[in-house]
């Protein structure tokens, strides 16, 4: 499965793709193209070869350059789902952590389906305050954005609610390594893998361990949640990226049932948690 921003640079490069389709069925040269277009010829190759995409200015002087006009709507609309797809976390955190949580409220009410896969940390949904203190914290310092931590936890905490209340099915697949990490000090590890165990036991959660032992089928990848067959949250470091097209959507589906063909559920499950948790101390 790709990575986020792989997915993006594919759908750059599909839309680089085209253009130069184009400008080749028109006949003209980069040269040619870059003077109809008063624009360095440096900058038509950059666009073609998707080091650079292009703005919604430059796709309809493309297309009048090439004769083909008509097309300068759907390029455009394909060029801003582009962009769409890759949220820099900085514009999502540059007012602080608070508002980034609430403002996934409200998908998180209206999803009834959830299917999250965790290869870093403990999901959100699943997070003690102390967990997550410890986590924003860290988050908050190495991104250097307002220290809004303690509302942003608040925040999630709330949001956090829907693992009891609503109709909702919360699908959860955790490699063992994050049960390993250590997010925090120990008594906030303790509280957590707790916490974990309790989640276990709400009519509402299924949670399944992947074993560092187990005879892999799929390899660990990038942590993602897909949300009601329709959408998909994959989260890098330097961004947050959302996908929607069904071809995606599927992708990950697929990925996260071969991941839980890997994994350990009910008693196995619970076992390895409690394994990790009293080796703490260790």
């Amino acid at each position: 499965m790709s990575h986020p921003s792989s997915s993006v640079q594919q759908a750059r490069e599909t839309l680089a793709a085209r253009l130069l389709e184009i400008r080749l069925d028109a006949g003209i040269t980069k040269r040619e193209l870059a003077a109809r277009c008063r624009w360095h010829e440096s900058k038509s190759g950059r666009i073609e070869n998707a080091r650079t995409p292009p703005s919604d200015a430059d796709i309809p002087a493309w297309c009048t350059a090439c004769g083909t006009d008509n097309q300068a709507a759907d390029l455009i609309a394909a060029n801003r789902r582009t962009e769409a797809m890759y949220v820099k976390w900085r514009r999502l955190q540059r007012t602080g952590l608070r508002r980034l949580q609430e403002s996934g409220t409200s998908l998180y009410q209206r999803t009834r389906h959830f299917r999250i896969y965790c290869s870093d940390v403990i999901p959100g949904v699943l997070q003690t305050p102390g967990y997550a203190t410890a986590l924003l914290t860290s988050i908050a310092a190495f991104r250097g954005t307002p220290d809004d931590v303690n509302q942003a936890v608040q925040a999630r905490v709330r949001r956090n609610a829907v693992t009891r209340q609503g109709d909702h099915r919360f699908a959860i697949l955790l490699e063992e390594s994050v049960l390993r990490y250590r997010i925090g000090d120990p008594a906030p590890m303790t509280a957590q893998l707790g916490h974990l165990l309790s989640a276990m036991a709400l009519p509402a959660v299924s949670l399944d361990v992947i074993p560092l032992t187990a005879q892999r089928t799929v390899w660990p990848m990038a942590t993602f949640t897909v949300f009601d067959d329709t959408r998909v949250h994959a989260d890098t470091l330097d961004a947050a990226a959302t996908l929607t097209e069904p071809g995606q959507v599927t992708l990950h589906t697929r990925a996260f049932a071969a991941l839980a063909e890997n994994a350990v559920h009910g008693v196995a499950a619970r076992t390895l948690l409690t394994h990790t948790l009293t080796g703490l101390d260790n």
